[in-house]
C-alpha cells in the first residue's frame, strides 16, 4: 500500500486535484477540492471517488487512513507502487 498526503478543500465549485504543495514540514502533499461538504463524511467519500478515478484503480483500493476530521489527510492506494502513482497524479 503506498501513502498519499491529501490537502483537501470541501466546498469548492468542481472536483479537481489542483496538483502538488508541500505542508509546513516540507511533505509533498496533494492539494485536491470537492463540491462535496464536510458533513457526514460526505467530502472524504467524494475524495476517496476522485482519487480512484484519477489513478485508475478501484474504490476499494482507496482508504482514508488518517485525518477523517481534518483538513490533511493520508490516504492508503493499494495495487500501484511510489513511482506509478506519483506518475499517474503528476500527468493531471
Amino acid at each position: 500500500m503506498v501513502h498519499l498526503a491529501v490537502r483537501l478543500t470541501p466546498g469548492a465549485s468542481a472536483d479537481r486535484i489542483d496538483g502538488w504543495d508541500v505542508d509546513a514540514e516540507g511533505r509533498p502533499v496533494l492539494k485536491v477540492r470537492v463540491r462535496a461538504r464536510p458533513v457526514e463524511g460526505e467530502a472524504n467519500e467524494a475524495l476517496i471517488k476522485l482519487l480512484a478515478k484519477a489513478l485508475g484503480v478501484p474504490k476499494s483500493a482507496v482508504v482514508l487512513q488518517r485525518g477523517g476530521q481534518s483538513r490533511t489527510k493520508m490516504v492508503g492506494v493499494d495495487g500501484l507502487s511510489e513511482p506509478d502513482l506519483k506518475a499517474r497524479l503528476t500527468g493531471l
